[in-house]
């Protein structure tokens, strides 16, 4: 049910922004204030008798730029030059490094993340395309240098949603499968969060400008055919700002599926 991406301790950073009446500049007008989350509790219902909790924590500059996360003891941290991210180190529990991500760019494109270990056998990228009005087509994912096995995700959108995102597991024994997602009308907890993070998490909850309210997963047969697996409905509550606060997901015959619960910070 999870979906892994090494770069995942930045999936849950979230920014936003809203207008405060209340604090004024020195030329008297409204001052932008952003609210920022500062923990994720997430339940996962993979096994119902024994429900699994993560909780992620984040902290910001004052530009509102992650610089850091921590979760279930490992910690990351980000870097920056003018919005483009330059450096992210990931440690382990201990505190010693396990790996860093280098970042290329073609202008202002994300085109390639490269994971960097101390055994250069456990080097990975990811390489990126785009659509002509710049929203993210494809990623390939590379574990070898010779990217023997490609990991593949490929988007489709309906206005500024992702309706359905195709992903083709690598390996000797290839599995694809797909889903598909209706929306609500508020916007996502990562409508301003750092481009490049988003694109990096990828994934329709972050790349998406609404939030999805159903969830089809289905596989490809292989006969070419495709068989749903699952359909998920979720549950989602609000603050006075119209922001999720939380989420509850659910499978068809009423069994949990997973939960978002969200804190803020306004900077």
């Amino acid at each position: 049910m999870r979906k892994y991406f090494f770069l995942g301790l930045i999936s849950s950073a979230a920014i936003f922004t809203s207008c405060s009446s209340n604090d004024d500049n020195e030329n008297n007008q409204p001052v932008e204030k952003r609210l920022l989350v500062s923990k994720i509790t997430t339940t996962y219902y993979d096994n119902p008798a024994g429900p699994e909790t993560n909780v992620a924590t984040f902290e910001y500059n004052n530009q509102g730029e992650l610089i850091k996360s921590l979760s279930e003891g490992r910690s990351s941290t980000y870097e920056y030059n003018n919005g483009k991210l330059v450096k992210a180190s990931y440690y382990n529990p201990d505190q010693t490094l396990d790996y860093y991500s280098a970042f290329t760019y073609n202008g202002d494109q994300l085109t390639e993340t490269k994971a960097i270990y101390t055994n250069p056998d456990s080097n990975r990228k990811y390489t990126y395309t785009y659509l002509p009005n710049g929203k993210l087509a494809s990623s390939v994912l590379c574990q070898d240098e010779n990217c023997s096995y490609p990991g593949t995700s490929a988007y489709t959108y309906n206005g500024d949603n992702i309706s359905s995102d195709t992903s083709v597991m690598g390996g000797t024994m290839s599995f694809t499968h797909k889903n598909e997602y209706t929306y609500d009308d508020k916007l996502s907890p990562f409508t301003n969060t750092n481009k490049y993070l988003r694109l990096m998490r990828e994934g329709a909850n972050s790349l998406s400008k609404n939030n999805y309210t159903t969830e089809k997963i289905s596989y490809k047969n292989s006969d070419g055919t495709w068989t749903q697996s699952q359909n998920i409905t979720y549950t989602i509550q609000y603050n006075s700002s119209q922001m999720p606060v939380q989420v509850i997901g659910k499978e068809a015959n009423g069994n949990n599926y997973v939960q978002y619960n969200y804190e803020y910070i306004t900077q």
